[in-house]
């Protein structure tokens, strides 16, 4: 399988289980605008992008992180995230993190034409577009809608 099929994969496959995630908690408004960014990056993929990798990879660092923070919550090692997590929610953790592992590993092999200016640029904007999408998520206005 091409890694622009195996990227947009596990793109998807984070995307939908967030989506799943907000349908299960009650948070679907929040989870919609944090996955804007995972959208924008699908489109990168399949439009073919040449720099699409590098688009792709800090939303998978992004929500791989996150599913660490939760899975050492729930070990009890660390108080960094918080929270009450049903078992839906548990298992689509473990889907998030594996889709953003292989994400990871797929996007570091994939050859790309493009200058290391454009693919800084990608990367760095990704990784702000998604941080900005996760803090506008928890705003007030968005997190009570």
């Amino acid at each position: 399988m091409s890694s622009e099929r195996i990227i947009t994969a596990a793109l998807a496959s984070v995307l939908i289980s967030l989506l799943l995630v907000g349908i299960v908690s009650g948070t679907l408004f929040q989870h919609v605008v944090q996955v804007v960014p995972v959208a924008a990056a699908i489109v990168a993929v399949v439009r073919r992008v040449d720099a699409a990798p590098y688009a792709a990879m800090p939303i998978f660092v992004f929500w791989f992180g996150i599913m660490i923070l939760i899975w050492l919550f729930l070990l009890g090692i660390s108080n960094v995230t918080t929270g009450h997590f049903t078992p839906a929610e548990i298992a689509l953790t473990i889907v998030i993190g594996a889709a953003s592992a292989a994400g990871i590993a797929t996007a570091l092999r994939a050859k790309s034409t493009a200058k290391l200016a454009k693919r800084a640029a990608l990367f760095v904007g990704f990784a702000v577009f998604q941080i900005a999408a996760m803090w506008l998520s928890l705003r007030p206005f968005i997190a009570s809608a």
